[in-house]
């Protein structure tokens, strides 16, 4: 296995951390099946203020216990059409930002959708993890065990 000592093997879920947008250690899934990684998210809006295009958001939602109603504002963002767990193409806002994973800190690109139905507001796709990660299904937060 090639290059497989400079990557961190990780369980099946974990706790991850968004420095730049205050959440810490939320639970995440890690899903090799989905491209790209998503964060829950509502109130998305975007609006037109002093001349820029800016995206509104509220991490998470009222039920969740990480929740705290800070209003987010990204004016470097953009829109991608992204097919769904159900196989539906969903247009949906993306944002870079930095993810910490253990010791691992990586800007990466982030899709923000409504998860309220799912279990897990994260979901850490293959393009976060192809040449960092190796997971191995059978465990869960060995992160949490370094």
């Amino acid at each position: 296995m090639k290059n497989s000592k400079q990557k961190l093997t990780i369980g099946r879920r974990e706790k991850v951390s968004f420095p730049d947008l205050g959440i810490l250690n939320i639970d995440a899934k890690i899903d090799t099946g989905a491209y790209t990684t998503a964060l829950h998210c509502h109130d998305m809006e975007v609006k037109q203020e002093g001349g820029k295009t800016l995206l509104f958001f509220k991490l998470l939602d009222p039920s969740h216990p990480e929740y705290n109603e800070q209003l987010l504002v990204f004016e470097d963002f953009t829109e991608k059409n992204i097919r769904n767990s159900f196989g539906d193409l969903e247009r949906r806002y993306i944002i870079k930002t930095r993810i910490q994973m253990g010791r691992k800190i990586v800007k990466t690109s982030i899709s923000l959708t409504n998860r309220d139905s799912m279990r897990f507001p994260v979901l850490i796709g293959r393009k976060l993890l192809k040449k960092r990660f190796l997971v191995d299904v059978e465990e869960t937060y060995i992160l949490n065990k370094i």
